[in-house]
């Protein structure tokens, strides 16, 4: 029988989902992305070379293997293509292993152009998203005038909607905005290109994937970014613009949810932000920045700081919910290496009330503080240790209360960026 798993961050995104991915692929025939668009980046090391994905999902590193872009996925036409051509120079064939569905969403030039002019509009109070053109993308569709990957087929069909979308946008860039006009002729080379780059990889995803089923074969759904920054229940506003939570498997590939079987939350040991957005744990002192350091806390997408902070039990314990996640995968342990204590955030006050869950009013997030526990430190080296039993005995009882107070047990903890310094504690056979 088939087995199907699907990976999502945990927290605010950047958790090491795609070497989670790239692990479990030696075992799946089919990996699928059901949203987000080149925002994203997942970043793998294997056997020391480091390998960077924006759109294209982590199993692509896997010989035999489909790689799959569902229609809950915002796709520039550009950022796809150098992308594969960026594999193609490492010896990827990434092109013979893709499909990408003929109803996403194209990101277009305008949608950048709208980004980049509205948060910069925000002053300080910008969202912070990469300025890829991800959110207007997405408006687009959900007021049903988006372009899509199947038009880029009849050029002609493209030009009249392109056209018109245009003449929508480039009225708010110039008027309200006061920010120059996007061309039309760019675009369209841009869509040409792509029509004759990409035509032999579009295809009807949920009949991809319902044949790939009945065949047996093991799929897994690879989300981008976290789970609280679900446009409906992350910390909104500052979220992204899809759904990143389980429930958008479903619709973002079509695949029934019926046939879901294991929900794995990736979170690191530790926790950590992109943008801006209230983080009750956000530590700005020597310990934040040693995480930020030994961490490597730079985005791989857009080369943005990570803020850092302890570990969030209230905010995972909510993300575990909403997913009903099966288990968890704990990444990054390694960097608490040598700390004499470290603090895990069980809770929060604010002067009205205490807090065992997460404030659904961002507001009012941003006014919690953090109540912590305070644990021992190992005082050695955890890097690339493979077997529960070698761990540090303090390093093994920090990580059984984060899976007592998250309530999900951890079947997976990485010590290290390379795919095999790994401990599995779930069979996947």
């Amino acid at each position: 029988m088939a087995r199907t798993m699907v990976i999502l961050g945990g927290q605010w995104g950047d958790e090491g989902k795609g070497k989670i991915v790239d692990l479990l692929t030696e075992k799946a025939q089919v990996v699928v992305r059901f949203q987000g668009g080149h925002n994203a980046g997942h970043t793998l090391v294997i056997d020391g070379k480091r390998h960077v994905l924006h759109l294209i999902p982590s199993g692509i590193l896997h010989e035999g293997v489909t790689c799959v872009l569902g229609q809950g996925v915002v796709i520039s036409p550009q950022a796809l293509m150098d992308e594969i051509d960026l594999l193609n120079q490492k010896g990827i064939s990434a092109l013979e292993k893709l499909k990408v569905s003929s109803a996403a969403v194209l990101v277009l030039p305008y949608h950048v152009a709208l980004d980049k002019a509205r948060e910069q509009a925000q002053g300080d109070k910008a969202v912070g998203t990469t300025c890829r053109g991800i959110g207007p993308a997405y408006e687009d569709k959900v007021a049903r005038r988006a372009l899509r990957v199947v038009d880029l087929l009849t050029p002609s069909l493209f030009e009249q909607k392109l056209e018109k979308n245009l003449e929508f946008h480039n009225f708010m860039l110039t008027q309200y905005y006061k920010v120059a006009p996007v061309s039309k002729e760019p675009i369209l080379e841009e869509a040409e290109r792509a029509r004759k780059y990409l035509s032999n990889v579009i295809t009807d995803v949920p009949a991809l994937l319902a044949t790939s089923y009945a065949q047996n074969q093991n799929i897994i759904f690879e989300g981008a970014q976290g789970a609280l920054l679900d446009v409906d229940h992350g910390t909104y506003p500052y979220v992204t613009s899809s759904n990143t939570t389980a429930g958008g498997v479903a619709t973002g590939s079509g695949f029934g949810p019926r046939y879901l079987q294991e929900i794995i939350g990736v979170t690191k040991a530790y926790c950590t932000r992109v943008g801006g957005g209230p983080f009750p744990t956000e530590l700005k002192d020597n310990i934040g920045k040693h995480l930020a350091e030994v961490g490597k806390e730079v985005g791989a997408t857009t080369g943005r700081p990570r803020r850092c902070g302890w570990f969030d039990a209230v905010a995972m314990r909510r993300s575990a919910q909403l997913n009903s996640m099966t288990w968890l995968a704990i990444t990054k342990l390694d960097v608490l290496d040598g700390l004499k204590e470290i603090k895990i955030c069980t809770g929060y006050r604010t002067p009205e009330k205490m807090w065992d869950n997460l404030p659904v009013d961002c507001e009012q997030l941003a006014l919690c503080e953090p109540i912590y526990e305070i644990w021992p430190g190992w005082q050695s080296s955890t890097q690339g240790i493979r077997t529960w039993g070698d761990l540090p005995k303090a390093a093994r009882n920090y990580l059984e209360r984060l899976a007592q107070l998250v309530g999900t047990p951890i079947g997976m903890v990485s010590t290290g960026a390379d795919r095999r310094d790994t401990i599995m504690l779930t069979s996947f056979e």
